[in-house]
């Protein structure tokens, strides 16, 4: 089986019905992709919830260690970490209970996606979420 992302109308409902963000992977540095994408969504009305183990704050918000340490429900789980940690993402998404994880652009684990959506979760990947924003929502 192979997996295969939801429609571009699917996207952008999903995008138009959460509202709090947990960004994994979510970068300090001003110059990495994940923050310009994150503080433009923020600039969209979102909810930003920075997941970084070493930061205290990013992009005005308190950053936490790990998706199980923010202690207010999350909408949608946007994942900026390479491929290989994916799968360590998906199952703590799972063992959290999270609905849906959006994966971004030329991030691609298969086994991983398809494990989220048996698991029971809204699966994108291998998207911005900026980009589909602003093509699909805006």
């Amino acid at each position: 089986m192979s997996f295969e992302n939801p429609g571009p109308e699917e996207r952008c409902a999903l995008l138009k019905r959460v509202r709090k963000i947990a960004v994994v992977g979510l970068s300090p540095n001003p110059d990495r992709p994940s923050y310009g994408v994150s503080k433009a969504m923020q600039g969209f009305g979102y909810t930003i919830i920075p997941v970084h183990p070493a930061a205290g704050e990013i992009l005005g918000a308190k950053a936490y260690p790990r998706l199980a340490d923010i202690p207010n429900p999350i909408d949608l789980v946007n994942v900026f970490r390479r491929s290989e940690h994916l799968d360590g993402v998906v199952d703590e998404c799972l063992k959290l209970g999270l609905k849906n994880i959006w994966i971004q652009e030329g991030i691609i684990n298969e086994p991983a996606a398809l494990k989220a959506r048996q698991g029971g979760m809204y699966v994108v990947m291998d998207r911005c979420i900026y980009r589909d924003y602003l093509q699909l929502c805006s």
